[in-house]
């Protein structure tokens, strides 16, 4: 069996005792979740979940400038990365003594899919990724069937101020909301995630969402822009369950189908889990 990554790249079954290096806090998740956790040996600072796990495992640095000589030293069999959360350049310096650099990419809900049959193969781990695609599958269906029943919406989804930044609709986020029957503006953006003229795009949004993350927005943002935007709607939203992909997706989906029950029924959503 072979398995390909985002750059087509093919993967065999690892037959060793691998040493994996995570890049990537979605992946680390994921690692944990497929049974990897024994054989993960590193992470950056920002792969945080499970927190009990993920704590006994070695530090590198962020997604972006990670200590390579600490990297190096753990003497790792497979490097897993992601072409939007770490830098090219510093990806390609790694393949002279990392024997597997696997490449991930999610831009859809359906990808996770893919993601979990790539890393459940290369470590022998199919049963367990099995089992993450059927709860994927049910959970897609439930929210499927619900938004199927709900007009549309048009959202504006904010990851920054200062400059206000939104999503573009290529993106994995955008995606996940378009499952819930929201689909993001601007309609059309040449940056993916672009600087926006937030009292223009608010006019024509019936939710304005602010993420919990990159941006830690709080009650009291939600609070200012509703005194700036007076007749739009403004919510608060989990941005670990709107924009990690890997086994967090699937927590995703069932808190998407609960908020759009809540904004349209009035029912409280649930966090993951």
């Amino acid at each position: 069996m072979q398995w390909s990554d985002a750059l087509g790249k093919v993967h065999h079954r690892y037959q060793g005792k691998p040493r994996i290096v995570s890049l990537v806090p979605s992946l680390t998740e994921l690692l944990v979740a497929l049974g990897l956790a024994e054989d993960l040996v590193g992470r950056t600072g920002f792969c945080i979940h499970p927190r009990q796990v993920v704590r006994q495992v070695p530090k590198l640095g962020g997604t972006k400038g990670f200590d390579v000589d600490k990297l190096r030293a753990l003497q790792p069999t497979h490097v897993l990365v992601n072409i939007d959360e770490n830098r090219r350049e510093e990806v390609e310096a790694l393949a002279s003594f990392v024997p597997q650099l696997i490449v991930t990419h999610p831009l859809t809900a359906h990808d996770n899919l893919e993601l979990y049959r790539l890393l459940g193969g290369v470590f022998g781990r199919e049963m367990q990724a099995a089992t993450l695609c059927a709860d994927f599958a049910r959970a897609w269906t439930a929210l499927d069937e619900f938004s199927a029943s709900l007009p549309r919406q048009r959202v504006l989804y904010l990851i920054w101020r200062d400059p206000w930044l939104g999503v573009a609709r290529d993106t994995y986020i955008s995606h996940m909301l378009a499952a819930a029957g929201w689909d993001t503006l601007p309609l059309a953006s040449t940056a993916r995630y672009p600087e926006i003229d937030l009292p223009m795009l608010a006019r024509e949004a019936e939710v304005v969402f602010l993420s919990s993350e990159p941006y830690p927005f709080r009650v009291q943002h939600q609070r200012e822009l509703a005194t700036l935007l007076p007749d739009t709607r403004i919510e608060l939203i989990d941005g670990e369950l709107v924009s990690w992909y890997g086994s967090r997706a699937i927590a995703g989906l069932r808190y998407l189908r609960e908020l759009r029950a809540h904004l349209t029924q009035g029912l409280l959503p649930a966090g993951p889990g």
